[in-house]
């Protein structure tokens, strides 16, 4: 399977709730990093039980998903009711269609101030950009 189709997958199996159907998809030895809060997931079952064990209220909207061989990129958008919408910038390592390696970077939209010195050369995204 093309690893730009697996993260697809994976993604949709995680909307789905489809646990089983993302660990078919998941490395017994992967390594999900989130440099953000300073995490390292080691191992497929850690990282399904992380993602399993969210509370719930969360769905995802895939925004683009990029391959260059094995190393695939993707942008997803993650509203949370109650809660509000996070976006994530993932890169992941794709061999003999397993997830083996993530570093995902989340964030909430406008949750990082623009220095003021910045305000006149750049203008506000619009909340659908």
């Amino acid at each position: 399977m093309e690893p730009s189709r697996v993260i697809a997958l994976l993604w949709d199996r995680m909307q789905a709730r489809d646990w089983a159907g993302v660990a078919a998809l998941v490395a017994e030895d992967a390594v999900v990093e989130w440099p953000l809060t300073g995490e390292r997931i080691v191992g497929r079952d850690a990282y399904l039980a992380v993602n399993r064990e969210y509370p719930e209220g969360w769905s995802i909207r895939v925004l683009r998903v990029v391959a260059d061989g094995e190393e695939v990129a993707s942008e997803v958008e993650v509203p949370h009711e109650g809660v509000g919408v996070f976006r994530a910038a993932s890169f992941w390592t794709v061999r003999a269609g397993l997830v083996t390696h993530g570093r995902e970077y989340w964030t909430s939209p406008g949750s990082d101030r623009r220095p003021e010195w910045r305000a006149a050369l750049t203008e506000p995204l619009k909340p659908t950009d």
